[in-house]
């Protein structure tokens, strides 16, 4: 059985830090993209970054570039999402997804589903 287990969410002020966790287990982990998606209240998922476990290349939305940093243990089968400089705008439950390729991650192909953490960001 596949899972991803998401965790790290948490309620933090403007310009503060967090770091998600997603455990990957039940599929191969190297050879994959593993990235986050986000969800606010009202409004559409949007892709927020993914990585590819098997060469370490990375996608970031625009609205996170330069704030936040993806990267992988491939050893753990863990991927992280480092947040920085939070923005009340980061709000949000945020999923850890699974895809074949970062392609496949661009396209909304998601193969797994985590359960979400709620980020919390207050101004």
């Amino acid at each position: 059985e596949v899972q991803l287990q998401a965790s790290g969410g948490g309620l933090v002020q403007a310009g503060g830090s967090l770091r998600l966790s997603c455990e990957v287990s039940g599929f191969t982990f190297d050879g994959s993209a593993i990235g986050w998606i986000r969800q606010a209240p009202g409004k559409g998922r949007e892709r927020v970054s993914a990585i590819s476990t098997n060469d370490g290349n990375t996608y970031y939305e625009d609205s996170v570039k330069g704030r936040f940093t993806i990267s992988s243990d491939n050893a753990k089968n863990t991927v992280y999402l480092q947040m920085d400089n939070l923005k009340p705008e980061d709000t949000a439950v945020y999923y850890c997804v699974a895809a074949h390729d970062l392609i496949a991650f661009l396209g909304t192909a998601y193969s797994s589903w985590g359960q979400g953490t709620q980020v919390t960001v207050s101004s």
